[in-house]
């Protein structure tokens, strides 16, 4: 057995325990190990927030019980005693389920995750440890903040809420580098407890709150000055002032160094709130990308996908792609694929069925489709991704080497006469047949139309005409300090005449180019902040109300 394999279930009918770090908050930082177990377990139990990064690893069908705080006022008050984390791991586990107790950080930095072990120790209920990137150890490294240099200075851990007056004691008369896990309310009492225990008052540190996520922020300050830094720039007072920081004391995490090293937070579209008004299906690596700039994607579907009205002459080409009435099927979009994909799931073909058939794709994405169902196409454009970029390198029918001169052609309703017309002209007979309709999407919850209308929005990425038509229908116009990208001049004149300034527009007619764009726009905005040594914002926290307006 390899050690990243699943023990067999013991005979005796218990199941089995995984206690898995999640890491500091950034879904990225899951081991491979903690993927694995993801994926093979019956129940899952986490915190709402834990819950959140590793949910999307497990199976479907996986169970979820909700986490519930057992408190004495509770049992005091005759209520019954509700199940907490412990109590429900048992439970599973004594039924045979495979759970996965996910923890915040790191396992073995959890007591209530040791407690749950030496519970499962002493039923004989088996158990594996999955350790995840510790907080206090990940928060540093996302905030450009190392905790030892070439020196080896001695790094220290505290708990401010469990610390006691001994471990200030020791920790203020040592010159190394102390890791102080605090609260936004709590971190400048412990920098007193540190000044009163020995450390100077103009020694170095950095505050983090909601490290390793896009809504990271950090102030660079020392031991004498934090509750003054966090006054001035309104973090506190705050109802939010419960919320978890990763304070970094020493003095080699001087704001200086932090400068040079803080390579997270400027991403050029760290935090930004970018809307993405696509098909659901061809989001997701448009979105990815967008997360490596640092941007929180937010897929709003503007087109909905849905079967032809009269599928008989779909059909009718299905077959005869398989009795070989095609020497070519060119394929202008992912949904196309995906609507010729699903009528061979039907009549329970697959990819073998092309064989002896040449296949096109329009561009990267459909191409990219087509090898997910097991197609490597024969033809994709070396230039221009587009229609016209097809027929560009598309070969003339040639009856010496073309048995057949025939192409299926599956595309949506609306017609591609560029397409059809430039294949009849280099020889070829086109069938051009509808695979699908788009229909425009209903409209986004409340919430999101405020957010478009009401500048919530960062940036807005419009990838065709029809999705700037298609949002502005379902969900209103985007406000003025959002950022307008478009995929093509065809987009943007789209957008102009829908009243909207366009600020950024792809040099290629590709999503991932545009997305590079967007992030060229953001770098460039970031680096004029900076060399005019303005605090760098966001665009949404220049709008009337936002966090801060405009300076001119």
């Amino acid at each position: 057995m390899s050690p990243t394999n699943f023990p067999a279930l013991p005979a005796h009918g218990h199941g089995h325990v995984t206690f898995l770090g999640a890491g500091p908050g950034d879904p990225g930082l899951l081991t491979l190990r903690a993927v694995e177990a993801l994926a093979g377990a019956d129940v899952l139990i986490a915190e709402p927030d834990v819950l959140d990064v590793v949910r999307s690893h497990a199976r479907a069908s996986v169970s979820t019980p909700e986490l519930t705080v057992v408190d004495d006022a509770s049992t005091a008050a005759g209520i019954p005693v509700l199940r907490d984390a412990a109590n429900l791991v048992m439970e599973a586990a004594r039924v045979g389920k495979r759970v996965v107790r996910a923890v915040s950080g790191d396992p073995g930095l959890d007591g209530n995750a040791g407690q749950e072990m030496l519970a499962c120790a002493a039923e004989g209920i088996p158990f594996e440890v999955v350790p995840g990137v510790a907080t206090a150890v990940g928060v540093p490294a996302y905030a450009g903040v190392p905790l030892r240099d070439p020196q080896g200075a001695d790094v220290r851990f505290v708990d401010a809420r469990s610390a006691s007056d001994r471990c200030w004691t020791e920790v203020g008369a040592s010159d190394g580098t102390v890791v102080v896990s605090a609260t936004l309310e709590t971190v400048a009492a412990a920098a007193g407890e540190l000044v009163a225990a020995g450390r100077k008052p103009d020694t170095p540190l950095t505050v983090t709150v909601a490290g390793t996520t896009t809504r990271q922020r950090t102030w660079s300050a020392t031991l004498g000055t934090i509750a003054q830094v966090l006054k001035q720039a309104k973090v506190l007072p705050s109802p939010e002032g419960h919320r978890p920081v990763i304070a970094v004391v020493g003095e080699r995490s001087a704001a200086a160094q932090r400068d040079q090293l803080s390579w997270f937070e400027s991403k050029p579209l760290f935090g930004w709130k970018v809307l993405v008004p696509r098909t659901k299906e061809q989001a997701a690596s448009l979105s990815d990308q967008l997360r490596s700039y640092g941007a929180v994607p937010h897929e709003v579907p503007t087109i909905a996908v849905e079967p032809p009205r009269t599928p008989q002459q779909m059909e009718r080409a299905v077959k005869g792609l398989v009795t070989g009435r095609y020497e070519w099927i060119a394929f202008t979009s992912v949904n196309a694929v995906k609507a010729v994909r699903e009528k061979f799931e039907e009549y329970g073909l697959d990819a073998r069925a092309f064989a002896g058939i040449k296949v096109a794709a329009v561009g990267e994405q459909t191409a990219a489709a087509l090898v997910d169902f097991g197609v490597k196409p024969d033809l994709v454009p070396s230039g221009e991704q587009s229609a016209a970029g097809l027929l560009e390198d598309w070969p003339p029918y040639d009856p010496v080497f073309d048995p057949i001169d025939r192409v299926f052609l599956p595309r949506a309703d609306i017609a591609t006469e560029t397409l059809v017309a430039g294949l009849i002209e280099l020889g070829w007979e086109v069938d051009d047949v509808t695979a699908y309709r788009t229909v425009r999407a209903s409209p986004p919850p409340a919430d999101t139309r405020e957010a478009i209308k009401g500048g919530g929005f960062d940036a807005v990425l419009f990838t065709s005409s029809s999705t700037v038509r298609n949002l502005v229908g379902i969900a209103g116009k985007p406000h003025n300090v959002t950022v307008i990208a478009c995929i093509g001049p065809a987009t943007a004149k789209t957008a102009e005449e829908h009243g909207l300034r366009v600020d950024v527009l792809s040099p290629e007619p590709s999503v991932h180019k545009l997305a590079q764009a967007l992030a060229d726009f953001g770098a460039q905005r970031r680096a004029a902040a900076v060399e005019a040594g303005e605090h760098v914002t966001r665009p949404s926290e220049r709008r009337p109300g936002g966090r801060r307006r405009r300076t001119t």
